[in-house]
């Protein structure tokens, strides 16, 4: 736990908002003002121009001409690497203000943002380093004739980011975009601004050169849509929902044909069988923090409950009482677990699910009511919906917020209709002890990230491995060596001798 006073710090710090390109800070200009309030309070925390276009002009210009002058896409990869592992040490040496401003950005607890989300941005950073020199091509020889196949950087990356995890969605980019030998413009959500021009200032310091790594700010009409159909963009990474992932494309399409890596929303389905019934207390633990991590905005949480009928009154109780543990609190507490929302609206964007859940039928039995409104701040108890139908608009749309759907199933052929039954397949989780099954699920769940879990003390291993998102919840790699190779495009060369 940090014994730092993070009240103390929060009064103190400076929140402003201003572009970086071209290694310099610029203020953001546009004829509207975005103005952000802190979830913790409701009180205005800082505010800014919305964009006007000129500075995606101003930071694609710059990406393009560092990129054309080869002064980082000529780097041996072992000299991009070692750069980046600087900023990685950066960004661990400055993690309290990182981790102050996530906090007071998102709404989320602070120790969470320190531990957690710092560990995830610099740990993001130091893969791309490592996976860089395991992206090798194929070659062969064919009577004396040499062919071989060699990556290049794709050219400049824009990236656009979501609002849950700014910085390390921010790392998530920087890292394969800059280690493959591209320039880089990010766009950061208007709602969580703070983060990403910290972290492009400090990648100067590591050793970036200025222009290869910018950040501008500003509304998705002004500044997302003027990256998306900028004709001198090669690649657009976005991470948000997949309304805003359509309209991504349409523009793509309409503009340069860009290439796009689309991670979007989800509504990933948990499901328990009843040969699990051993191990219900540490499930039902389980799936509570599966459900409400980030006080419920993680694409990948497990928001479908799917109960096998033969265990469900004995789960549910277990699962009640896990969720109560969970209290709301003021996120810059050291003892805070589950935070604040993000901002207003989109507090009464979560209550509104709430209120149509039980106008729908649904049953209500734990919880979804605003709390702690004298501090100002956007604050809801996490809610648990029993006798969910499975195409009620809370088991089918992505909420983004502490609402978990809980959904009967009487064998594994209904269970699989079920969790397939969105648009969406990013990520799915299956308790099961049957081998067989284990096997069957991996094979017909439309996911792209699938977590088995066999017994009541699983491993907890993780491996860095590439996902894939399926249906409405994008496409392209993530992570990993293909993740690396998704910013790269690939020659050919035949040598006839």
């Amino acid at each position: 736990m940090s014994t730092v006073d993070w009240h103390k710090r929060a009064e103190e710090a400076s929140y402003r908002v201003r572009n970086f390109i071209d290694g310099k800070y610029q203020d953001c200009v546009g004829s509207k003002t975005i103005e952000k309030y802190a979830g913790r309070n409701g009180q205005l925390l800082y505010s800014f121009a919305n964009g006007d276009g000129s500075e995606v002009e101003q930071a694609v210009a710059s990406a393009r001409a560092t990129f054309a002058s080869g002064i980082w896409r000529k780097k041996s990869s072992g000299e991009r690497g070692a750069i980046l592992n600087k900023l990685a040490d950066l960004v661990d040496e400055h993690k309290e203000t990182f981790a102050l401003y996530e906090s007071m950005d998102v709404g989320k607890p602070i120790n969470n943002a320190l531990y957690d989300d710092l560990s995830r941005t610099a740990g993001g950073l130091r893969g791309a380093a490592a996976d860089i020199s395991k992206m090798v091509g194929n070659c062969g020889t064919d009577q004396g004739s040499l062919v071989y196949q060699t990556r290049k950087p794709v050219g400049v990356v824009a990236g656009i980011l979501g609002w849950n995890f700014p910085v390390s969605l921010a790392s998530g980019k920087v890292g394969p975009a800059l280690v493959t030998g591209n320039s880089l413009v990010l766009k950061p959500s208007e709602f969580t601004s703070l983060s990403t021009s910290f972290l492009a200032e400090l990648a100067i310091e590591a050793g970036v050169p200025p222009g290869v790594f910018n950040v501008i700010h500003g509304d998705g009409a002004n500044v997302g849509d003027g990256l998306a159909r900028h004709m001198d963009v090669d690649l657009l990474s976005f991470v948000g929902s997949s309304a805003t992932g359509k309209m991504l494309m349409k523009a793509a399409g309409e503009s340069n044909m860009k290439r796009l890596i689309l991670e979007c929303g989800g509504k990933s389905p948990y499901i328990v069988f009843d040969d699990t019934e051993e191990y219900l207390d540490y499930l039902a633990e389980d799936i509570v923090a599966t459900a409400f991590p980030n006080q419920g905005a993680l694409c990948v949480a497990g928001t479908r409950l799917l109960v096998q009928e033969g265990i469900r009154e004995k789960l549910m109780p277990k699962i009640i009482e896990h969720a109560a543990k969970i209290m709301p609190k003021d996120p810059l507490d050291t003892d805070c677990t589950f935070g604040a929302l993000m901002n207003e609206a989109h507090m009464h964007k979560v209550l509104g699910y709430i209120e149509t859940g039980k106008a729908g039928g649904a049953k209500l039995i734990y919880g979804g009511e605003q709390v702690l409104q004298a501090s100002g701040g956007f604050y809801v108890k996490p809610a648990i919906f029993d006798q969910v139908g499975a195409n009620d608009r809370i088991a089918q749309e992505e909420i983004f917020g502490p609402v978990l759907s809980v959904i009967g199933f009487k064998d594994e052929a209904e269970a699989l209709a079920i969790a397939n039954g969105t648009c969406f397949g990013l990520a799915a989780y299956v308790a099961t002890q049957n081998v067989g099954r284990v096997q069957r699920m991996g094979e017909e769940l439309a996911a792209g990230l699938i977590q088995m879990f066999a017994t009541g003390a699983p491993s907890g291993g993780n491996v860095a491995i590439t996902i894939e998102a399926h249906k409405q919840s994008g496409f392209g790699f993530e992570a990993g060596v293909e993740g690396l190779a998704a910013y790269t495009a690939v020659s050919t060369v035949m040598c006839f001798t």
